[in-house]
């Protein structure tokens, strides 16, 4: 987890790339059965680092996947457990905003009422209060034009706000 956390924090400082590289290696030394929480936030994070909407939507897909094993019962959630659940508006809610800027406003919806389901997972504390006005956000751009062709998904053309 230290070494995801900083690879967070080199994103987060703008070194994109760098992060990139880090969370792909992070990727390949993970077991896929065994290391399904790591596998779920390297993926959730990896996302935020690529380039192209395609490439983002599949590394969240990614994240889902890792996440719904855990829940399945296929593993040990152990002290994970909390965090997963909590952690699902957040998938979806990055679900959505990748359909938006893929154009696709029919699934970027459907993805908003699965983050909607599962609010009540959140605490009541920043990290849910900001999930929760994030998925006001996109609702609202995707009832403003965002997801139609040429619509930007935060109303300039700056990119995406960030996502938790």
């Amino acid at each position: 987890m230290v070494r995801i956390g900083q690879a967070i924090m080199l994103h987060r400082g703008g070194d994109r790339e760098e992060a990139r590289n880090r969370f792909a290696a992070l990727w390949t030394e993970t077991d896929v059965d065994a290391d399904l929480f790591h596998r779920c936030t390297i993926a959730h994070y990896m996302a935020d680092t690529q380039d192209d909407p395609a490439d983002e939507l599949a590394w969240d897909l990614r994240a889902l996947a890792a996440a719904d094993a855990l829940d399945q019962d296929r593993v040990s959630w152990g002290e994970h457990q909390l965090a997963v659940r909590s952690l699902y508006p957040s998938l979806y809610l990055n679900l959505a905003a990748d359909h938006v800027k893929l154009g696709d406003e029919e699934a970027a919806r459907q993805e908003l009422e699965r983050a909607r389901a599962k609010l009540d997972a959140l605490p009541a504390d920043a990290y849910g209060e900001g999930i929760r006005a994030a998925i006001e956000r996109l609702e609202k751009r995707i009832a403003d034009g965002a997801a139609s062709p040429g619509g930007a998904v935060d109303g300039s053309s700056g990119g995406t706000d960030q996502l938790p």
